[in-house]
C-alpha cells in the first residue's frame, strides 16, 4: 500500500502485488472501517498513485444546494477518489478488453497485454498480428477492434488529442464511429479518461439502480432521467460517482424499489 497527497487531498494506492479489481474509490484512512474495502477495490497502478477525477467545493456545493437527497448522500459518502486514466488511447484499448466480462477476467487479461505490450501504442499494436492480440485472451472479434482503434489513430482517422477540444455530443459521434465502441463506452471514457464533468449515461445500468434507490422509483424512465440529468448538469459526472456509489450498496439500509415489486410478484 502507498499514500500521498493529491492536491489538498489524502490519496490511497495499491502496488502491484495487491490485488485490483475495478470499482468506485472512496476517501478514507488506515483507522477507517472502510478501509480494507477501499483496498480491495483499488486498481492496479504500479506502486504510484493514480490519478483521480478531480471535483471540489464548486461542484460538491452546486449539487448539495440543488438536490438536498443527494445532499444527505454525499455527506455520509464523502469524498470519492476514482482513478482515471489519462492516456486516451490506452483507455480505448481497455475499454474494449472489459466488455461484458468480468472485472477479475479483465483485469487477468489487461495484465497479460501490459507484460506483453510494454510500449502500447497504437504503432505497436496497428502492427501486431490479430493472432498474436488473441494470445492475451481476448476473442478475435475483440482482438480485432483493438488493432483497428490502433490503426485509426495511426492513420489520423482518430485525432485523439484533438477530442479534448469538442464538445461531449461530437465526442460520443467520433467515438462510437470505432468498432468496439459503443454510446456507454465513449460515455465511461469521457469520465474516466477526460474527465469530462456533465455525463450521466442513460446507458448504465448501475446508474439507473442508483437513482431508483435514492429516490424511491421502481422504474426510471428517459423523461425521469433526463429530468435528473438537467438537475444535476453542469456537474453529473460527480453526481455519476455518487450514484454508482448508492448503486453499490452505500445506503445499505434503502433497498431497491424495483426488486422489491419483483418479489411481490413471484409472492403472488
Amino acid at each position: 500500500m502507498v499514500v500521498g497527497k493529491h492536491g489538498d487531498r489524502l490519496c490511497w494506492g495499491v502496488n502491484k502485488h495487491d490485488s485490483h479489481i475495478d470499482g468506485l474509490f472512496v476517501a478514507t484512512t488506515p483507522n477507517d472501517p472502510q478501509f480494507k474495502m477501499f483496498s480491495r477495490l483499488a486498481k492496479e497502478s504500479d506502486g504510484k498513485i493514480m490519478p483521480i477525477f478531480q471535483y471540489g467545493k464548486t461542484e460538491i456545493n452546486y449539487l448539495k444546494n440543488r438536490c438536498p437527497i443527494l445532499a444527505t448522500a454525499m455527506d455520509r459518502i464523502g469524498i470519492i477518489e476514482r482513478p482515471v486514466e489519462p492516456n486516451l488511447f490506452i483507455a480505448l484499448v481497455h475499454s474494449i478488453v472489459s466488455q461484458q466480462i468480468s472485472a477479475k477476467a479483465a483485469e487477468t487479461i489487461w495484465q497479460r497485454m501490459r507484460h506483453r505490450f510494454s510500449s502500447m501504442t497504437p504503432q505497436t499494436l496497428s502492427a501486431t498480428k490479430i493472432e498474436i492480440i488473441q494470445q492475451c485472451g481476448v476473442s478475435m472479434r475483440k482482438a480485432a477492434y483493438i488493432r483497428e482503434t490502433a490503426g485509426a489513430v495511426r492513420r489520423g482517422e482518430l485525432d485523439i488529442d484533438r477530442l479534448h477540444f469538442l464538445s461531449d455530443d461530437e465526442i460520443r459521434s467520433k467515438l462510437v464511429k470505432l468498432k468496439g465502441i459503443g454510446v456507454w463506452t465513449a460515455e465511461m471514457l469521457m469520465i474516466f479518461s477526460m474527465q469530462r464533468p456533465d455525463v450521466l449515461s442513460w446507458g448504465d445500468l448501475a446508474i439507473h439502480r442508483g437513482l431508483r434507490i435514492l429516490y424511491r422509483h421502481r422504474i426510471v424512465t428517459e423523461k425521469l432521467f433526463d429530468k435528473y440529468r438537467r438537475r444535476f448538469s453542469p456537474y453529473a459526472s460527480v453526481a455519476s460517482l455518487y450514484l454508482w456509489a448508492v448503486a453499490g450498496g452505500a445506503c445499505e439500509e434503502l433497498p431497491d424499489p424495483a426488486a422489491s415489486k419483483a418479489s411481490k410478484r413471484k409472492k403472488g
